[in-house]
């Protein structure tokens, strides 16, 4: 298959930075469930981002999707105490699920198994 390099990824690794910095940045550094959920998911879009800007797969495509929805649900799964955390999180993980559904119209959004047929 061949390997497609997309700068959506680029902008998920930036995204994923933002994600791990937001809570000392927006001051809900305090409440551990936000905190942790908003830093987790920022260091997992950050290495999935990387794996796709120097190997691209569609595995990765696929999940930077599944930590943009995560992202965008998490606040009312989870419980978030506060309102910038769940704001921020809806907006980057939309953002983030946008960009990530935007580069897998390059694999025709077929699952990571199909892709190499």
């Amino acid at each position: 298959m061949k390997q497609l390099k997309h700068w959506q990824d680029t902008g998920n690794a930036v995204l994923g930075l933002w994600l791990v910095f937001s809570p000392l940045v927006l001051g809900f550094q305090t409440e551990l469930v936000d905190m942790g959920n908003t830093a987790l998911v920022g260091l997992l879009l950050l290495a999935a981002a990387l794996g796709g800007m120097f190997v691209p797969r569609a595995w990765e495509d696929w999940t930077e999707t599944a930590l943009g929805l995560w992202l965008a649900v998490a606040p009312w799964v989870t419980g978030f105490a506060t309102t910038i955390a769940t704001v921020n999180a809806v907006i980057v993980g939309l953002i983030v699920l946008t960009l990530a559904l935007w580069a897998l119209q390059d694999y025709g959004l077929a699952p990571p198994e199909s892709a190499a047929h």
